[in-house]
Parts: structure tokens; C-alpha cells; sequence
């Protein structure tokens, strides 16, 4: 993240924090499974999704100088109660989502000792466990220390790399070189009849989560109500293009029932460079993309976070989750995070094959985040008659039934992707039906029914102060006479 001594965040700053945390190289693989009808799933899921939820971001976004975020916003149209819930979904999800993430780090890193490894949930959870203890320690410097070190992984790791594998797909289309997928009109519009086109669209609207993250940095940037929605449309059209390209890049070259999940990105790399003859590159890349996750890691690790402890702030969790370090940091809370995350990892134990850890991974991060966008669409829509009087810098155009319209199109999204995330995919061994929606369901309750205890635990501090209270209240009368 970039900051003027004056100013703060810029809208370049802003845009490489976006699409940092949103646009990952380790998508590529899971995209690339559904060939050339990838544009058209792409398209579909920018319409229903990404773009609603920028333009959602965006306008709440504009009307705020001093706070924003989910917290904010769905207290202001739904009430605190609601609004720990959403923001509760937003951080509970990178519970999920960080194992999923490091099992791709650790599958890259295999090809610098064999990459047989990939395929060892032993040493998957090792290097997860290993690496999120060494970030989560590394955030405990402060913000500034790990802004730092954003820029360099963001540079490196993200934009080279993707750059380069969208440049060598180019290369290879050009010269003429054998294709694994076609481009016709019948592939590339999937039938909509066949269940598992919609069961793999989780994979897209993974690839999107995020948007609205940057917000809770409001503060820290420079004119907000004009640089974030600037920032947000630079970011959906630097993400789009680049996902697409990415993602047919891994398409071109391998046949679809050898795409991996985990390393699908290198496997891909390893057969441009060993075409190009240029494999002494392999250990270059693999480092590269390394240390790309690492810096979208520190991103997720310390946005939610901050999130939640909006509502930390407001007598939902214990005192001793908001005590701060001497760097500023809610030490206690990032603590917790990691020791979740260790929790989450035994994931990897419980599935038949890492593919179907890392697929149960993935969809239930994506299902519990899209419950939270149902509760920012539903809130931007009372907030755009609530706060009608509020001016903003930027509107989405057609008034009321702009927003109504967007809002119902993210809805759509939201509610595709729910319902499909409960069937088990075919063509990745996740075991049974019932093995699968027994992991998936109890995942969800496990994940969400923490909240009753932070409501609990406000009611029973309320009461507790009340008697406090009630008792100095008894005591000052009878001192009185």
C-alpha cells in the first residue's frame, strides 16, 4: 500500500490493495476446468456478482468520511445484532479460505523438492500450520511492516507471473501449437441443463469475494468518496481480464482430467517452459508465486480482522480480544485467527483426496461469504431510502431503481451459488453424497452458531451492568438519608 506523507492512500495504492487480495494466480486451475465456456461463466458471474457488489462497495463507500465497511453498514440499516452477524460470515469464511490458499502455496513449493508431495495431506498441513503462524507473527509488527511487505509480494508475485502466463498462452496460440480446448459456438455456450456447469460456478464466485475489503482502510485514504469508487472500477476490469486470460492460459495446454487443483499453475508453467526449453525458469516462477500468496495471505489476515473487531468494540466479544500490542495491532484476536485456522486444517484429514479437501474448502468459504453479501445488498437497498438526504460522491445511476436492480442481480448470484454449493461436484473424489453434505452442512453450523455466544455474552454483560448500576443506584439512596 502506498501512502503520500500528506495525503495517504491513493487510488493506485488502493486498486494494487484490491486486487491483491481478489485477483490470486491460485484461482487459475479451478477456473480452468470449464474450458472455453470460462468467458461466458466469467461474464455470467461479473454481471450477477462482481460488478453489483463494486457498485454496492462503491456508493456505500461515498457517503462516509470516517467509517465504512460491512459493520458499519448493516448496523446502519439493520441494527448491531445484524450486523455482527455479517461481519461474523466475512471473518469466519477466511477461516476456511486460508487453509485452501496455503494447501496452494504448499503445492507450489513442491517443485523445488518433488512434486509428488502435492498429493500428501502430511505434508500439506505442515507447511499450512507452519506458514500461517510465521504471517500471523509477521502482522504482529504492525500495518506498516506488513504494507510493505503487500507492495513487494503484489509486484513480484501476482502481476509478473500472471503476466507472464497470459504472454506464453499468447506465444503458443500464435505459433500454432496443439490447443486443449476449441472455440466454437456449442463450447462455448455450456448447456445450463447439466447440473455440474452450475456446480462449478462456486469456483468463479470464489474468485470474486472480496470487493467491498478495502473499505475499513477508509480512514487511511485520500478523498474516499471519489478514490474508492475510481479504485473499484480500475480493479473489476484489471480482474476480469486478467482471470479470463489466466485461466485459458492453463486451458490451452492441459487436457482438463489432468488439471490439479492445487498445482494446476505450475503445471502449466512446466509444459510452456519445457516446450520453450526454458525450464531453468521453473524454480524462478515457483518463487515468484510463492511469494505472491504470501502477500495476498497478509492482506486477508488483517482486513477481516479489523472488521470483526468493529464489533469487538461494540461489547460482542471479551475485553482481552481488543488489547493492542505496542505496534497497534489486536494481538489477541490475530492469536485466535491462527489457532482457528490450525483447526480447520484437519480438513485435509477428514477428505478422501486433497482435490476434495481443497474443493470442500473452497465452497464452504464461498457459502458462508455470499451470506454476508445477502446482508450488504438487503442493506444498501434500506440505506438508499434511510439515508436518502445523505449526499454522495458517487450514485449508482438510475436512482432508486438502480440500486434495486443491482442489488436484486447480486441476490441472484448470491442465491445461484447457495443452492449448487450443497451438491458434491462430480469428477473430484469427495466420497460419498452423504459424506460430503454431512462435511459441508456441519462445517456451516460449526462456523456460524459461534455468533449466539458473542449475543449471549452482550446480554450478559448488559444485565451484569445493570445490576452494578441498580446497586450504586441503592447504596447513593440510602447514604442520602
Amino acid at each position: 500500500m502506498q501512502m503520500t506523507k500528506k495525503t495517504g492512500l491513493t487510488t493506485f495504492a488502493l486498486v494494487l490493495l484490491i486486487t491483491s487480495a481478489i485477483d490470486s494466480i491460485r484461482n487459475l486451475p479451478a477456473t480452468a476446468l470449464f474450458g472455453s465456456s470460462l468467458i461466458f461463466f466469467f461474464t455470467f458471474s461479473a454481471i450477477v456478482f462482481l460488478i453489483p457488489a463494486a457498485l454496492v462497495s462503491a456508493e456505500l463507500s461515498s457517503f462516509r468520511h470516517d467509517k465504512a465497511g460491512i459493520y458499519e453498514w448493516v448496523k446502519l440499516a439493520l441494527g448491531e445484532k445484524a450486523a455482527l452477524l455479517a461481519v461474523w460470515l466475512q471473518w469466519i469464511n477466511t477461516m476456511v479460505w486460508f487453509p485452501s490458499i496455503l494447501s496452494f502455496l504448499a503445492g507450489t513449493a513442491t517443485y523445488f523438492i518433488d512434486p509428488a508431495l502435492a498429493q500428501s495431506k502430511t505434508y500439506l498441513v505442515t507447511v499450512i500450520l507452519s506458514v500461517f503462524w510465521t504471517l500471523t507473527f509477521l502482522n504482529l509488527k504492525g500495518i506498516h511492516t506488513s504494507a510493505k511487505f503487500v507492495n513487494v509480494c503484489t509486484s513480484l508475485g501476482m502481476i509478473i507471473p500472471m503476466a507472464l502466463i497470459i504472454t506464453l498462452a499468447i506465444v503458443w496460440v500464435v505459433s500454432g501449437q496443439p490447443l486443449q480446448i476449441h472455440f466454437t459456438s456449442s463450447s462455448m455456450l455450456p448447456s445450463l441443463s447439466h447440473m455440474d456447469n452450475w456446480i462449478s460456478l462456486t469456483a468463479i464466485m470464489t474468485a470474486f469475494l472480496g470487493t467491498e475489503l478495502a473499505t475499513v482502510h477508509i480512514k487511511a485514504v485520500n478523498n474516499p468518496q471519489q478514490t474508492f469508487p475510481k479504485a473499484l472500477y480500475f480493479s473489476v476490469l484489471l480482474i476480469l481480464t486478467t482471470m479470463i486470460l489466466g485461466s485459458l492460459a492453463i486451458a490451452l495446454v492441459l487436457p482438463q482430467n489432468q488439471i490439479d487443483l492445487v498445482d494446476g499453475v505450475m503445471q502449466a508453467f512446466t509444459n510452456f517452459f519445457a516446450h520453450y526449453h526454458m525450464t531453468w525458469l521453473i524454480p524462478v516462477i515457483t518463487a515468484m508465486i510463492l511469494i505472491g500468496s504470501l502477500g495476498s495471505m497478509v492482506s486477508w489476515i488483517i482486513s477481516p480482522a479489523k472488521g470483526l473487531l468493529q464489533a469487538a468494540e461494540s461489547g460482542y466479544l471479551p475485553p482481552f480480544l481488543l488489547k493492542q500490542n505496542q505496534n497497534g495491532v489486536a494481538s489477541n484476536l490475530l492469536i485466535v485467527q491462527a489457532i482457528l485456522v490450525s483447526i480447520v486444517c484437519m480438513a485435509f484429514a477428514l477428505m478422501p483426496s486433497v482435490n476434495g479437501s481443497y474443493w470442500l474448502l473452497t465452497a464452504l468459504s464461498t457459502q458462508l461469504y455470499m451470506l454476508m453479501y445477502v446482508f450488504m445488498f438487503v442493506a444498501a437497498i434500506i440505506l438508499k431510502y434511510k439515508l436518502a438526504s445523505q449526499p454522495r460522491a458517487f450514485t449508482i445511476p438510475g436512482k432508486n431503481l438502480g440500486m434495486w436492480f443491482v442489488c436484486l442481480l447480486g441476490l441472484v448470484g448470491c442465491a445461484i451459488t447457495l443452492a449448487v454449493g450443497f451438491i458434491p461436484p462430480t469428477g473430484i473424489d469427495v466420497g460419498t453424497t452423504l459424506h460430503y453434505e454431512l462435511m459441508f452442512i456441519g462445517g456451516m453450523v460449526g462456523m456460524i452458531s459461534p455468533v449466539l455466544f458473542c449475543y449471549l455474552y452482550k446480554n450478559k454483560v448488559s444485565v451484569e451492568g445493570l445490576i452494578k448500576n441498580g446497586q450504586r443506584s441503592k447504596l447513593a439512596a440510602e447514604a442520602a438519608k
